[in-house]
């Protein structure tokens, strides 16, 4: 059925029920009114007839069907006030004339009827099944003595004769009731479906459980925010992924205490696909999309994932990478030194031979002998070879210092170890590298299942006004275009080190000094 039926079919049924309750008051005023009129109308006939002096002389000594003055009086009082009947009785209630003649001789005391206390009284009574009004009053004589009793009535109009008086009014509020309940239904369901686009409620409710649907099935966060800040929904993984509180569609971001990266994540223009922030102990990627109508602004909609492990995958694919690199360049190098050595053997330079091997064999043996005597685990023993020929190609010097001691462990503690000791002398050498002197100082200790890692250098250390962001700048300072970009880095290292029960910190000592402690 169509939006308009509906709203027809429910403003009839609400003016039939309206109607119905009018009828109701309207049967119940009525009867009302009959009482309040009529009663009077019967006390004010009985208490004229009760003090007529002729009635007062004879009902003393009166009988039933003794003379005809009293039924005279009676039907003469009847008769101009108009009521149904009239009964004169003796002073204990035995009926003397009545308009009724098969009342004569009966009792006509009511146990609620205070006449015999003297007073006049007005009540309803049940005469051969109907309803009756009376009215009861004593006859007094000159001493105030009660000699007989007057009583005058009315019978209650029947539910049909009361339909009958209000139906032309009910009939035409129903008319206009009609008309006017017909004519909002359709003006209103026009007005409904010009908002709800032409859709009836079938189908708003079945585009409500697809998007209830799409919402909680993806495996994406998503959240709309209004232009005031206010959340508007927001599915399941988006609440996860930002520690939001189940209760928080409604409320403000400000009301439920967002990170400061999550609001501006949520609420600033987003220049560059996929902008990253570190969420607690995640790394999630944003896109956010403003939401505009031809009338008005309706806020934005963010969607966003969880890229903690494909980040981390990430920067040791970089590690992995540069490791890779680097041995192809020795490996170039050492087809020079080859060619070299053939050269001076085919000039017959045999001393200068003997010297050049001695000087490679020097040089290259001293940096495997630092590393693998302190260094047992072979990726980040690798590690730190590639890293000490990097530094040696820009001119930095990079030293293990000598009470450095790690072990082999666990696949997952040689990736953890990658990532922060890339990192941070990735770092370092970014620091030192406009320094006269570049150095560059690692220590590795393992003591009690805990590894703490320090790296220092000579370069300008970190200024006082960042020392406190540099963990928590989040992603968004990252260019984009640049895999690994500056800003990741110490993120990633904190991440690692919180995720093994361990931090980082950093201080300023001749240089910056970096400190990271994790838990095999």
């Amino acid at each position: 059925m169509s939006l308009a039926g509906q709203y027809l079919i429910l403003q009839l049924l609400i003016i039939a029920v309206v109607l119905a309750g009018v009828v109701v008051v309207s049967l119940t005023q009525s009867t009302n009114n009959f009482e309040k009129i009529e009663g009077r109308r019967s006390l004010s006939a009985a208490e004229s007839l009760a003090s007529n002096p002729l009635l007062r002389a004879l009902i003393p000594s009166a009988a039933p069907e003794m003379g005809s003055a009293l039924p005279a009086m009676a039907e003469t009082t009847r008769s101009i006030s108009g009521l149904q009947f009239v009964i004169l009785a003796d002073r204990y209630g035995t009926v003397i004339t009545s308009t009724y003649p098969d009342d004569v001789g009966t009792s006509i005391l009511h146990p609620e009827s205070k006449v015999e206390e003297g007073r006049g009284w007005t009540g309803e009574i049940t005469r051969n099944g109907n309803h009756v009004l009376i009215a009861q009053v004593p006859v007094l004589d000159d001493t105030g003595q009660m000699v007989g009793i007057v009583s005058a009535g009315q019978s209650y109009p029947s539910t049909r004769e009361l339909i009958q008086e209000i139906a032309p009014s009910a009939l035409s509020t129903l008319i206009i009731a009609v008309v006017l309940g017909a004519t909002g239904s359709v003006l209103l369901s026009r007005r409904v479906r010009h908002q709800t686009r032409g859709m009836e409620p079938r189908e708003i409710a079945e585009l409500f459980e697809h998007r209830e649907a799409l919402l909680h099935g993806v495996k994406e966060g998503i959240i709309s925010v209004s232009p005031d800040s206010r959340i508007m929904l927001a599915n399941d993984i988006a609440i996860e992924l930002l520690q939001l509180p189940l209760t928080c569609v409604g409320q403000t971001l400000t009301e439920l205490d967002v990170a400061p990266q999550v609001t501006r994540a949520l609420t600033t223009q987003q220049q560059q696909p996929d902008r990253q922030f570190l969420i607690g102990e995640r790394v999630v990627v944003f896109n956010r999309m403003p939401v505009k109508t031809a009338r008005k602004d309706l806020g934005s909609v963010t969607t966003f994932r969880d890229r903690t492990e494909l980040t981390l995958l990430e920067q040791e694919l970089g590690d992995s990478k540069a490791t890779a690199d680097m041995l192809r360049a020795q490996t170039h190098e050492f087809a020079n030194h080859l060619h070299a050595i053939s050269g001076l053997i085919q000039l017959q330079e045999y001393e200068e031979v003997i010297r050049f091997i001695d000087g490679v064999s020097f040089s290259r043996s001293k940096v495997f002998e630092d590393v693998s005597a302190h260094i047992q685990e072979p990726t980040i023993a690798a590690l730190l070879i590639a890293k000490a020929s990097v530094a040696t190609e820009r001119g930095i010097l990079l030293e293990v210092s000598n009470d450095s001691r790690l072990g082999r462990g666990d696949e997952q503690i040689a990736r953890d170890l990658t990532t922060i000791v890339g990192n941070l002398i990735d770092n370092a050498m970014d620091a030192v590298a406009e320094m006269p002197k570049p150095k560059i100082m690692l220590s590795v200790h393992e003591a009690d299942n805990l590894i703490t890692v320090r790296v220092s250098d000579n370069g300008p250390g970190i200024a006082d006004d960042a020392m406190k962001e540099i963990f928590t700048q989040g992603f968004s300072t990252k260019d984009a275009t640049v895999s690994g970009g500056r800003g990741f880095g110490l993120a990633l290292s904190r991440l690692v080190c919180r995720r093994r029960n361990g931090d980082i910190t950093a201080v300023n000592d001749h240089g910056a000094q970096f400190t990271a402690t994790l838990r095999k």
